[in-house]
């Protein structure tokens, strides 16, 4: 049962890992077949975050 209150704690690093798992379904789902590693990679944006932090 949920405390009375409006005492709700988000933890953001939950809800991204979460959104980051419906895209993989979402991906999967609309996929002819199993999803490649560089199109799991794409999706999750590996390069994106890669390039982001210089490496």
């Amino acid at each position: 049962m949920a405390p009375v209150g409006g005492t709700a704690v988000q933890d953001h690093v939950a809800l991204a890992e979460i959104e980051l798992c419906g895209d993989l379904i979402i991906a999967a789902s609309a996929a002819e077949d199993r999803l490649s590693l560089e199109s799991i990679d794409e999706v999750l944006k590996v390069a994106e975050e890669r390039d982001a932090s210089g490496g």
